[in-house]
């Protein structure tokens, strides 16, 4: 295999799609040394079968607004690859979605399911509707316009669902809701539910304090600690709010969070009163971070930027794709920056990605340093079929051991001839070659 050629017939198979594109000049790379030790890869054709989803499904959603004003959406569900699994990933409520993101998104998650070693295969979907602005009705109209269409395509051993970008728990619950109603059946579906009918206890939090374990675990490898450490964070949603709550709890102090239109900024320290603040402005006011400022006005609030131009020890993406440019990444790595490790997916460019490595620098990529998330669904999946629950300590212990054991593969596959861990190369090794292994054995299909 020659990573260079397989992505140029890629990139003209499927033009138009750049988050694809960059999704797969991140991966095949990497993996192209590992790929060609194995023949036998090469004769199945391998890794065409591997960048290109399963099936994709495409679907107009109609539905209606509180003015009586009838609107249509677009639907997507990509499934990329079930080999180790029943597909498993998010739905995205945004208005940037399209179906190259779902198609990056997809093929991330086939790698980051396979590091968590639980048998979820990789899946992506969602739609170019915003839920921001929208009222609870127009939402459930819209959530339930939705599954009419996905319900045929997705079940507990078929293609399991759960929240990202726009879909929290208030839109899973009405997702769940119809595909009950539709199906006549009460399974785990979707994961991300309410405790009240399946869900799990830390699901909420796992992405975000999985990304702190994994920091934790990067960190151990200099003797370091997250105590005592300056930290940026982007986002002001669940992924920035509970990253935000670990790094509080294990000694770190937050400087900033963000939304789409600005950052604040608070030298004293996001401290436990004022991420209480925030949580509550986010969930329930459902306001703008910007609002923060009048609450505390020792902060600044810097609008339209993001927040990597600030001095810090530690820089924790939990927002968006491609929100740190290589220039951004320069400024972090001058400012003293020693780690970033992603709690979203692909937040760094591939010029930031060089940066950071060239630098010598922890960098952790959202598959590996972002999959609690995921993890915890797959073990809120377990717990329904079980029809068992298990202890907020229980699940943040395993997920706690998941997170240390997707480090230890990711030092295993990542690390070079002079000690520096490429935990890209690592974590797409890892992930690459349980997948691969298991679409070998079940023939050419």
């Amino acid at each position: 295999m020659e990573a260079k050629k397989v992505l140029e017939d890629l990139k003209r198979r499927f033009p138009n799609e750049p988050e694809y594109h960059q999704a797969l000049e991140e991966v095949l790379p990497t993996i192209e040394e590992e790929y060609n030790k194995h023949p036998e890869f090469e004769k199945a054709n391998l890794i065409e079968r591997l960048c290109i989803p399963d099936r994709i499904y495409q679907f107009r959603v109609t539905w209606t607004d509180d003015q009586g004003q009838v609107q249509t959406n677009m639907g997507y569900r990509v499934q990329h690859n079930n080999a180790i699994g029943p597909y498993k990933g998010g739905i995205r409520f945004h208005r940037s979605v399209n179906l190259g993101i779902l198609k990056f998104l997809a093929f991330e998650q086939t790698f980051k399911n396979s590091l968590t070693t639980l048998p979820m295969g990789g899946g992506k979907g969602g739609s170019d509707f915003s839920p921001r602005g929208k009222s609870n009705a127009e939402v459930m109209r819209f959530c339930q316009a939705f599954l009419l269409e996905l319900t045929r395509h997705i079940g507990p051993d078929v293609d399991v669902p759960a929240g990202d970008i726009g879909v929290g728990g208030r839109e899973v619950g009405y997702m769940f809701g119809m595909y009950k109603k539709l199906t006549h059946e009460f399974s785990g579906v979707l994961t991300g539910k309410g405790l009240e009918f399946g869900g799990s206890l830390i699901r909420p939090e796992a992405t975000g304090y999985g990304n702190v374990y994994f920091l934790q675990e990067m960190l151990k490898t200099k003797g370091e600690s997250v105590k005592g450490k300056r930290v940026l964070i982007s986002g002001a949603g669940n992924v920035a709010q509970y990253t935000a709550e670990k790094v509080l709890e294990l000694g770190g102090t937050v400087l900033t969070m963000s939304d789409s239109d600005g950052y604040i900024y608070d030298p004293d320290g996001i401290d436990r009163e004022k991420l209480d603040y925030i949580m509550e402005l986010k969930q329930v006011m459902r306001g703008r971070i910007k609002e923060y400022v009048d609450q505390y006005p020792t902060a600044k609030y810097v609008e339209g930027a993001r927040p990597w131009g600030e001095v810090a020890d530690i820089a924790l993406p939990s927002a968006t794709q491609n929100e740190i440019s290589e220039e951004e990444a320069k400024t972090l790595v001058a400012n003293g920056v020693m780690a970033v490790s992603e709690g979203a997916n692909m937040p760094s460019t591939p010029g930031a990605i060089r940066v950071f490595q060239e630098a010598k620098i922890f960098y952790a990529p959202g598959k590996a340093s972002n999959a609690g998330g995921v993890s915890v669904s797959g073990l809120e999946m377990s717990q329904n079929s079980g029809r068992i629950s298990w202890s907020a300590e229980e699940v943040d212990s395993k997920l706690h051991w998941i997170m240390e054991n997707i480090h230890a593969n990711c030092v295993k596959y990542g690390t070079e001839p002079d000690g520096y861990v490429n935990y890209v190369k690592g974590a797409n090794v890892a992930g690459f070659m349980k997948v691969a292994k298991a679409m070998m054995a079940q023939g050419i299909v």
